[in-house]
Parts: structure tokens; sequence; C-alpha cells
């Protein structure tokens, strides 16, 4: 089976355990999933199962991908995304996953897009430490200060921490633990945080560092 599944990032909550330690747990609304492609090394290149999610109305698709979808007799779905497959499975196009793949206890990598910033300065952006307040300095507290030298290089190098757009890139919080599924509503919670804000859409995938 394969371990993995598109969702929409809820929110987060508090889960008590047996013995009363709170958790800051995310809640994510997984599944259902519907296998809409299946790919294998030979013809493709690499194996790889593509999931669907998220029904929708048929104005809200193009038409190439209505294309795709109706030749497996599948609903409309918004989101499509391919997760790697090593060794084999029983999956075809078709078939629905649901969030029982997972189980209380497992580990898990989730990926989606974080939370847009605009544009930054260096202390929000990097974590400077700005500069001090001593002798008279009102203006500069929060500037990032000299980035570079004068006669050599007598330039700023490529690459430097600067002021800038922060946010809204694709990010990965890697070996979460699973703490609640819930087969009846589609949920299933993490312990932690997960990237992007409440609605965002994630990705689910058995974690790579066990």
């Amino acid at each position: 089976m394969v371990k993995g599944l598109i969702g929409r990032k809820i929110g987060m909550t508090q889960v008590f355990d047996v013995d009363g330690k709170v958790s800051a747990v995310t809640i994510i609304e997984a599944g259902p999933c519907f296998v809409t492609q299946v790919k294998s090394a030979k013809p493709d290149g690499y194996a790889a199962v593509q999931l669907g999610f998220s029904e929708v109305k048929p104005t809200r698709v193009t038409a190439g991908e209505k294309g795709h979808l109706k030749n497996n007799n599948l609903p409309v779905l918004k989101y499509l995304r391919e997760f790697r497959v090593r060794g084999e499975h029983s999956l075809s196009a078709g078939d629905k996953v649901t969030v029982d793949v997972f189980k209380v206890g497992e580990h898990v990598d989730i990926a989606g897009t974080t939370k847009g910033k605009g544009f930054q300065g260096g202390m929000k952006r990097h974590g400077f430490s700005g500069g001090g307040r001593t002798h008279g300095q009102s203006d500069r507290g929060r500037s990032p200060g000299s980035n570079s030298s004068g006669t050599t290089p007598g330039r700023v190098y490529k690459g430097s921490r600067r002021p800038g757009h922060m946010g809204d890139v694709r990010s990965t919080a890697q070996n979460l633990r699973v703490v609640l599924v819930d087969a009846e509503r589609n949920l299933i919670g993490v312990n932690g945080s997960v990237p992007g804000a409440k609605g965002a859409i994630v990705m689910l995938k058995e974690a790579r560092k066990q």
C-alpha cells in the first residue's frame, strides 16, 4: 500500500494523553483521495501513483484535466499530486485511499507552502540582532548594518542575507508523530506544526527518517 495522502490543513488544537500530558496537534482533513494514474518504471521512467483530492464543479478545472479523469470514470477533482513508489503495490486507477493507511504512533512527513509574509527586514527574515541603542543611535535599531567591505571585495556577494520577500515557499515538516486518526470524518492529527495557513493544501507521506 502506498502511504500518501493529499489533505487540507484545518488548524491546531490540544490533545491530552492518558498521563494528562498536553500536546499541540495539527488537524488535517486528509482524503478521501482517488488514484487517478499509476506510473511504472518501464514506460514512464519512474514508479509513482497520482492521487486526486477535493471534488469540485466541472467548470473549475481545465478540459485536459477533465479528460484525464474521465478516462477512469473518476469525479472532477481539483488537486492532483504524485507520490513516488518503492517496491510493489496493489493500487490501480480508480481506487480510493483514505486515512486508514496511517495508524496512531506512526511518523509522517508533511509538505506544503508556508505563509507569505511579504517584504520583511533582516531581523524578521534572518533573525539579526539589530544595532545597539547606545551613543545616541536611535534611527538604525533594526537596520542590518554593513554587509561587505570597501576595497576588497568592493561589492556585496550574491546570496547574502538581506531584506526581501519572506515566506510563500515549499517546505516539509519531517518525522511528525500521528496522534489521531478519525476515519469517519477523514481527519488525521499530527504532533507539532505544519507548513501553511488554515485551508492550505498539504501532502502527507511516510516519514523518510524513521
